[in-house]
């Protein structure tokens, strides 16, 4: 928790956004969840259980510099994984639409490090890196984005294939990208201080 304070007082000083950043990913297979249905009418799921087709996801929670509005940056990839160059890109788009200095802070993950992620350093001298504390999953609120996305709006979902998921994903999440309450109670199941501007 100290370490997160010295970010946050850090971003404070530079007049930076704070942009707290994962990586998730959905399967055809459905996450099943008791549901509701009429009586003697047991709800069926048909899906592709043997089928390997995904989705992967990126995302950034940003808190703004100054009025301190929390945002969503979010991305995908159908049938591939974010390795450092798919994250470098990323983050590449993240900087153009962020101005002035942006402190970024994410896991350890191997895709978090290498030669895509150092030039792009090397570029954008305003991006500054930053490490989660090992084993700390909750004190990065888009883990519960996903959390959120998987057990909440896409449970008992049964895509057709991969291409249908990302479609239907990125309409979630971009439900998601404008609607700040949601966002706030993301920021708040993080053990993470709430920002002065939204707890008043």
């Amino acid at each position: 928790m100290l370490r997160l304070a010295a970010h946050s007082k850090r971003a404070r000083q530079l007049g930076a956004y704070l942009a707290f950043v994962d990586e998730g990913g959905l399967l055809l297979s459905p996450l099943l969840r008791r549901t509701l249905a009429p009586k003697g009418q047991t709800p069926v799921l048909l899906h592709k259980a043997k089928d390997r087709e995904k989705v992967s996801l990126i995302g950034a929670l940003t808190i703004s510099p100054g009025r301190q509005r929390l945002g969503l940056y979010f991305g995908s990839l159908i049938q591939d994984n974010f390795d450092n160059v798919a994250v470098a890109w990323f983050l590449g788009h993240l900087l153009r639409h962020l101005r002035g200095p942006v402190i970024v802070v994410w896991d350890n993950g191997p895709m978090h490090s290498g030669s895509s992620i150092r030039e792009l350093q090397k570029k954008y001298s305003r991006l500054h890196l930053e490490r989660l504390p090992p084993y700390a999953p909750d004190l990065n609120p888009v883990e519960h984005l996903w959390g959120y996305l998987k057990w909440s709006r896409l449970c008992n979902y049964a895509p057709q294939d991969s291409v249908e998921l990302d479609r239907v994903a990125f309409q979630e999440l971009d439900a998601v990208r404008l609607d700040p309450k949601r966002l706030e109670r993301f920021w708040a199941a993080s053990e993470l201080p709430m920002p002065r501007a939204l707890a008043s």
